[in-house]
């Protein structure tokens, strides 16, 4: 289990916490390069059987994704790897190339990786009944307004929410074969920065609730 931030990590330890006997939990850090070099080190010390990444992010349709609220994700995308800035931004699939490339050997059997990965752990209950996979945008910055949060949103029209890590840890856990899920309280609306109307109590309340229900539903 991966937290990326000490104030995530207490938080949810307020709302009683992640401790179970199956459960290792660590810090994976702030942002997708910190997340995706700890992720890679925790997996390969530890060989977890998958791994769960658990925090915060925003929202970019609060009146299907609400703030206060948590979900599962299906499917992660980078957005800020690449060429230009704003609306000349090219990310990797533009550019004709990888960010990494189909690999078949040295212990590795991944298809080439553009800037989207799958996820798994999507409730079963979900799968169905969901014609467009839940998207979570990772970004090297939040965006900072509702015109910055547009112009993403724009290159990335699936994105429910926007999150600083989790494409980093699936990379990570995607190159080492591992399975790997995202679960993410909502407690902002993308490009609001005004922290008076955030809600980080409640959606890693929600979050915590969410994982719990994760892990019931797969078993062990």
């Amino acid at each position: 289990m991966l937290v990326p931030t000490e104030l995530e990590l207490r938080r949810l330890a307020d709302q009683g916490g992640l401790a179970r006997a199956d459960l290792t939990v660590e810090l994976a850090g702030f942002g997708p390069i910190a997340a995706a070099a700890r992720a890679a080190v925790w997996i390969e010390r530890l060989r977890p059987a998958r791994v769960v990444l658990v925090g915060i992010a925003g929202t970019f349709e609060p009146e299907r994704l609400a703030v206060g609220t948590a979900t599962t994700f299906a499917r992660v995308a980078l957005d800020g790897v690449g060429v230009g800035q704003g609306v000349a931004f090219r990310g990797p699939p533009a550019l004709g190339f990888p960010q990494f490339p189909r690999a078949a050997s040295a212990g590795l059997c991944v298809p080439a990786i553009g800037d989207t990965l799958e996820l798994d752990g999507l409730p079963r209950e979900e799968r169905p009944a969901a014609p467009v996979l839940p998207l979570l945008l990772t970004t090297c910055a939040a965006s900072a307004s509702p015109e910055e949060a547009a112009v993403r949103r724009g290159r990335h029209p699936d994105a429910l929410a926007e999150d600083m890590e989790a494409f980093g840890v699936a990379l990570a856990a995607t190159l080492a074969a591992v399975p790997v899920s995202v679960v993410r309280g909502i407690s902002n609306v993308v490009g609001d920065r005004d922290s008076s109307r955030w809600r980080i109590t409640a959606a890693l309340a929600a979050a915590r609730t969410r994982l719990f229900e994760l892990l019931e539903d797969e078993g062990p």
